[in-house]
C-alpha cells in the first residue's frame, strides 16, 4: 500500500499525511471527552450521596491512596467547583471535536475530488 502512495502526488501524500494527522487528534479529543464525561458521572454520584447526609455525618475524602476525614461543606464546594471546571472543559473539547471534524471532512472532500481521476472505473 505505501508503494501505491508513494506513487501519488507530493501534494496528495502531504493531504494523507494530514488525514492521518487529523484522525489521530480526533481520538486524542474524543478520548479526553470521555475521561471529563466519566469524572463529570462520578462528581455527579458523589453529589448526590452527599446531599442524603446530614451535615454532622462523618466522611472522608480521597487524597491520592489516602482517607482523610473532611467536612461535609467543603467536600461538596470542592466537588461543585470542580465539575463546573469540568463543564467549561467538556465546552472546549466540544469545540474542538466540531473543528476537527469540519476539518477532516473537507480534507476528505478534497482528497475524494483529487484522487477521482487516479482511481479506476
Amino acid at each position: 500500500m505505501s508503494e501505491e502512495i508513494s506513487k501519488l502526488p507530493p501534494q496528495i501524500q502531504e493531504r494523507l499525511l494530514r488525514l492521518q494527522q487529523l484522525q489521530q487528534t480526533l481520538q486524542t479529543v474524543l478520548a479526553q471527552k470521555q475521561q471529563v464525561e466519566l469524572e463529570l458521572t462520578e462528581i455527579e454520584q458523589s453529589l448526590n450521596e452527599l446531599q442524603k447526609i446530614t451535615d454532622d455525618t462523618i466522611i472522608y475524602k480521597s487524597i491520592g491512596s489516602l482517607l482523610v476525614k473532611a467536612q461535609k461543606t467543603k467536600v461538596t464546594a470542592d466537588l461543585k467547583e470542580r465539575k463546573e471546571l469540568l463543564n467549561m472543559r467538556t465546552t472546549v473539547i466540544g469545540k474542538q471535536e466540531e473543528r476537527l471534524r469540519g476539518q477532516l471532512k473537507n480534507l476528505q472532500a478534497k482528497l475524494q475530488k483529487d484522487l477521482s481521476p487516479i482511481s479506476p472505473s
